[in-house]
């Protein structure tokens, strides 16, 4: 399973298939966005200095400016967190987003797993003496989003709690985001690379207890975070910008309503009430007997789509997996596909 931990989306495409497996929005970023990544080149001939984006995230969130730090994508964010955040047992709740745990173990910090039950949060599993608590929210790949008091319960004295919000963007108005002007004990990691569509600058940044961030802000490599993806951070810190957010997170929610259906007419369920622009779909019920656990989604890529698997995720098995939200059209593809398969 370590070996692992590294395996993405991006891990199960190919050139001739059709993307299913890759969360980002679009297959590029907004005109207007790339127009303004544009328009800061001629800085690009300079070293890259944060502060700017630092401060316009810090005011467009609410938050001290000590308590954000820019990253090269949520991945750094973690590998940080790895280096510079102690605790003598740290705990990752799965599944989940298996970065977090690869990161860890590089640094030489095996950790302890918390499998959720019906992938639903509960902070009793979590045992009472872990100091360093991993938890995605709303949760890559179960699309589980958390109540954010559900979160609370899990701080206790000592205790550091570590939240992946690289998705809460997708959910509108971000009601059980844990950002907050008072973040003791806790950190927030966020993404640009998904609603976006930048992955490739890879551009995050990460929220919270002020003398944490400074820990962590101590590790970073000197011009990690790129002028480009700086540059991105500022431009979509803007009203206008939340309000494109807010547009997109709601077409991105009708699909995903018009997918679900789909997939339950035919027989596939998907797991929990997913808030995420993917869902995650149980194969099992199509498995017949002597097939491969992952038959379902070794034939759908044989018929032009590329799913992600579900197997590298701490809790699930091969007969999980993880579909992206797309339009009508696709939508409308992959399951004429799926009935085909099922024929």
């Amino acid at each position: 399973m370590v070996t692992l931990l590294h395996h993405h989306g991006d891990d199960d495409l190919a050139p001739d298939l059709v993307d299913l497996a890759v969360n980002v929005r679009d297959q590029r970023p907004p005109r207007w966005l790339l127009d303004a990544i544009l328009d800061g080149a001629h800085r690009w001939g300079a070293y890259p200095d944060a502060s700017r984006a630092r401060r316009t995230i810090a005011e467009h969130h609410g938050l001290d400016e000590a308590s954000v730090l820019p990253t090269a994508g949520g991945a750094e964010a973690f590998t940080l967190i790895a280096r510079a955040v102690p605790g003598r047992r740290p705990v990752v709740v799965h599944p989940q987003f298996t970065e977090p745990e690869a990161s860890m173990r590089a640094a030489g910090r095996p950790v302890e797993h918390v499998v959720l039950r019906d992938f639903i949060l509960d902070p009793a599993l979590v045992p009472d003496d872990a100091d360093l608590v991993f938890v995605g929210n709303p949760t890559n790949p179960t699309g589980a989003l958390h109540p954010a008091s559900m979160l609370a319960a899990l701080w206790r004295p000592g205790r550091t709690i570590v939240v992946d919000e690289a998705f809460m963007d997708f959910v509108p108005g971000e009601p059980e985001s844990v950002l907050d002007s008072d973040m003791r004990d806790l950190l927030v990691v966020r993404s640009l690379t998904k609603m976006w569509s930048i992955a490739g600058l890879r551009a995050g940044w990460v929220a919270g207890d002020p003398s944490l961030i400074s820990a962590m802000e101590a590790q970073q490599t000197h011009w990690s975070v790129s002028t480009p993806a700086l540059t991105a951070m500022e431009a979509t810190s803007t009203p206008a910008a939340a309000q494109e957010v807010r547009e997109a997170a709601e077409v991105i929610g009708r699909h995903r309503d018009l997918l679900v259906r789909e997939l339950a007419r035919i027989g596939l369920p998907v797991a929990g009430s997913p808030k995420t622009p993917f869902v995650l779909v149980d194969t099992s019920a199509w498995t017949a007997s002597g097939d491969a656990p992952d038959a379902v989604r070794l034939k759908l890529r044989e018929a032009g789509f590329a799913a992600r698997r579900g197997d590298t995720f701490r809790g699930l098995g091969p007969q999980w997996m993880r579909l992206a939200v797309r339009g009508e059209q696709i939508t409308s593809a992959l399951i004429a596909a799926l009935e085909e398969i099922r024929s």
